[in-house]
């Protein structure tokens, strides 16, 4: 049964899924178009086994839906806001001390 989050658990979903490179690139290729898992591996250059361990994490925070299609899934974002909010957030403007780390940079932990 799916439930809507609270806006704070949707803020950290979000950026559990943002803190790993790969996810973030997974979301950006999902903003421009719906894809199989197997393409999107291909474009990002990743094994497909890493990337469906991707695909889980951000199906787990539920910012992506597997879509049936046949015997083969598409993945899709969940919302079509989300693409907004990802335009957002590459637009915003950061301010970071050249020698700052995140201090949770070493949590590789998923949703």
């Amino acid at each position: 049964m799916l439930t809507l989050a609270s806006d704070i658990e949707t803020l950290a979903r979000f950026g559990r899924a943002l803190a790993d490179p790969i996810r973030c690139r997974l979301l950006l290729a999902l903003r421009e178009a719906p894809a199989h898992p197997a393409d999107l591996a291909e474009r990002l250059g990743v094994s497909r086994t890493r990337l469906s361990n991707h695909l889980a994490c951000l199906r787990d925070c539920g910012l992506v839906v597997a879509v049936p299609v046949g015997r083969r899934s598409r993945y899709e974002l969940a919302d079509p806001r989300l693409a907004r909010a990802l335009d957002d957030l590459r637009a915003a403007v950061v301010a970071v001390a050249a020698d700052a780390t995140c201090p949770d940079a070493d949590d590789k932990g998923c949703c």
